[in-house]
């Protein structure tokens, strides 16, 4: 279980006021659909124009109206080791909603470190892929890069699993901590995704700006989009492109909607 630290035990009151029974409560959220997908496009930013992809975010509906936001509930989720089911039960609805038809060609899903140790999730995600309608590759999965420096050969098998079945592999939160490059020589990632404590500083931190040209230039050499998050600016924004960052995702290129309000 996850270390009692005072920003966990916060966020578990908050999570668990009055429930009795946590781990029946949220069985009965993902049996019930009282998880609610949304999403938040990642905008192009060289070549053609668009939203090629988009992160896929979850609410717990709480009453009839009111969103419970991620850390309100997914502490207990994580603490009660339930998170490989959450993400089972995601990967299934996005595929699902996909099949159907999207604006945006590609969603990422992510996944927590627990997964890595689900040794049936890969069969799980062949399974969704054959999904009639859902085109192949048209669902990424995201994992956090505390997850991977945590557990490394662990994410690394995972990841050579599910590209084995299909999924494109995205690496979150790149460059959070000193950047190590040695996680992307075993991922064979599709995206990297550079932290927002470095896009946050791009503009008045040159130990930030290092970093970022650091991460292009290796996922230049692998063959990886990089993916500036936390972008909130159009300054921010021309500074990406110029420096040759292919995507951008945050409030100042699009808020999180509904699920259905993106995709159309």
């Amino acid at each position: 279980m996850p270390p009692l630290d005072d920003k966990f035990i916060e966020g578990m009151d908050r999570a668990l006021t009055g429930l009795s029974d946590p781990v029946a409560h949220l069985r009965r959220a993902l049996e019930n659909d009282e998880i609610t997908l949304y999403c938040q496009p990642i905008r192009a930013l060289l070549g053609a124009p668009g939203y090629p992809l988009a992160e896929i975010l979850v609410r717990m509906r709480q009453e009839e109206t009111a969103l419970l936001p991620p850390g309100d509930f997914l502490p207990v989720f994580e603490y009660f080791r339930m998170m490989p089911l959450l993400d089972r039960w995601v990967v299934h609805k996005v595929a699902r909603r996909l099949s159907r038809g999207s604006k945006v060609p590609r969603l990422s899903v992510n996944i927590s470190g627990q997964t890595f140790d689900d040794a049936e999730f890969a069969g799980f995600f062949v399974a969704q892929m054959q999904t009639p309608g859902l085109a192949p590759g048209s669902i990424l999965l995201e994992i956090d890069e505390a997850d991977v420096l945590a557990r490394p050969q662990e994410a690394a098998r995972f990841a050579a699993a599910l590209r084995g079945a299909g999924a494109g592999i995205l690496i979150d939160g790149f460059g959070r901590r000193a950047v190590s490059f040695e996680p992307l020589k075993t991922l064979r990632l599709d995206f990297i995704k550079v932290d927002g404590s470095i896009t946050r500083r791009l503009l008045t931190n040159e130990a930030a700006l290092a970093k970022l040209k650091a991460i292009v230039r290796v996922a230049q050499v692998i063959g990886a989009g990089v993916i500036a998050e936390f972008v909130e600016d159009q300054d921010v924004l021309l500074r990406l492109k110029a420096l040759d960052v292919g995507f951008a995702q945050g409030f100042g290129v699009y808020q999180p909607h509904p699920i259905e309000a993106v995709l159309g």
